[in-house]
């Protein structure tokens, strides 16, 4: 038995109303179950109760078993103190406030339909181990009921994403504009040097930046030399050195230093994704764009924002991958699965929360964006397709890759309108 099962069941009260009493034989009415509480402090907050004659509003406490009041030490704290309900699934302590009044308990599994513990039983103990609980089941889920569902996890990520966000405008005293790079710079990055290109974002002050990103050679040497790009001096290559040259020349100007010395990795990476490459994208995409928040905020399809990003590398990288060593001619161009990603996690939960920042709402607008996306690929989603779930868009893979992270994988199915669903299910 969890405890979670027990919170769940009073929650959306999946009891037998009808006749409950406490170990003392007094009638509950219920009248209002109260508001969980996910933080410290009992489990459901101003609940109201008609105890034998008498109408309680006050706190509800759940636990597995009574003694757990005591073992939780909640006969000191005084949050406690407003509990007019314990509710237990084995009653083996009585529990007394601290004026030695008893609270009283309702004993919870004697009231619980059959059902209810029979589709338990089938979600968690069903023997094996599986992908998720409910994977014989989840496509059983009435479609209308999943798809609000995942609508709902989609901008539960996006609140999460809005986290960093919330953190870098503190930082940058609400300068949009500059955490718009910090977090272009963590996804031009990708996997290997997103944290990397986080802190250099992070270390480069973005007013100088701003003034040189007129000029993509000199925000390339800014970008490489932050980075440490430009300090070998066994490569002799006329732009390398051209862009040795603009920096020194930049400190001299700004009068700027490292303090934070990043280092980024080539090692492991496809030669489109170094950061040779991805660091002369970026400054490429600013040359274009001096209002890159503006047009970015304003964008109203997926289609917009690819003509904003559709940019390409500096000349020099149409025949390198790396400083002095050619390589076969092609332009190095920001693909559409490339902007596909910063879409999904860098422009649309910046929008989100400049939405709510200006206090406009933006999510129809949003949804329509990230639903004309294609679906990430990875094992996650695999394995839900594996399932026979529908995913046919970027908002679908990323409400499924919330699902799993933060649901499945944690065994969260009673937090989770999937696992409510089936558990509330007769027969």
């Amino acid at each position: 038995m969890r405890e979670d099962l027990l919170h769940f069941i009073w929650k959306y009260k999946k009891l037998q109303l009808k006749g409950l009493q406490t170990t003392k034989g007094d009638a509950i009415n219920v009248v209002s179950v109260g508001t969980h509480n996910y933080n410290e402090g009992p489990d459901f907050f101003n609940a109201q109760l008609k105890i034998g004659s008498q109408l309680w509003a006050g706190n509800v406490e759940i636990h597995i078993n009574a003694s757990d009041w005591y073992a939780h030490n909640h006969e000191k704290d005084k949050n406690y103190e407003n509990v007019i309900l314990h509710i237990v699934w084995h009653d083996d302590a009585t529990i007394f406030r601290p004026d030695n009044s008893e609270i009283p308990t309702l004993v919870l599994k004697d009231y619980i339909p059959a059902n209810v513990l029979a589709n338990y039983q089938q979600l968690f103990l069903s023997g094996k181990q599986k992908f998720i609980n409910c994977e014989k089941d989840i496509t059983s889920v009435d479609s209308f009921l999943l798809q609000n569902w995942l609508d709902r996890l989609y901008f539960e990520r996006l609140e999460q994403k809005s986290v960093v966000i919330t953190q870098l405008l503190k930082e940058s005293n609400n300068n949009w504009e500059h955490v718009l790079f910090v977090l272009l710079m963590k996804s031009f990055g990708s996997t290997i040097n997103g944290d990397s290109f986080f802190q250099l974002a992070k270390n480069i002050d973005f007013s100088i930046f701003k003034k040189v990103s007129v000029k993509p050679m000199q925000a390339e040497s800014l970008l490489f030399g932050m980075a440490g790009l430009l300090n070998n001096n066994d490569i002799l290559d006329a732009y390398y050195n051209q862009l040795k040259e603009e920096y020194v020349f930049l400190q001299n100007k700004f009068g700027f230093t490292i303090n934070d010395e990043v280092s980024v990795a080539f090692f492991k990476l496809r030669p489109t994704n170094f950061p040779t490459i991805r660091l002369s994208q970026l400054s490429a995409l600013y040359a274009e764009h001096q209002a890159l928040f503006s047009k970015l905020i304003k964008a109203k399809t997926a289609e917009e924002i690819y003509g904003l990003c559709t940019v390409v590398a500096s000349a020099y990288w149409d025949n390198h991958y790396t400083f002095g060593k050619q390589s076969k001619q092609s332009k190095k161009r920001l693909t559409a699965s490339f902007i596909n990603l910063l879409i999904i996690n860098t422009i649309l939960p910046l929008r989100f929360c400049y939405s709510k920042y200006i206090g406009k709402n933006d999510d129809e607008t949003i949804l329509e964006i990230i639903s004309s996306l294609p679906e990430e690929k990875n094992s996650i989603i695999d394995k839900f397709k594996t399932q026979k779930v529908a995913i046919s868009n970027a908002k679908d893979s990323q409400s499924i890759l919330q699902l799993y992270k933060h649901y499945c994988k944690k065994n969260k199915c009673l937090q989770c309108g999937v696992g409510s669903s089936l558990l509330s299910r007769n027969g």
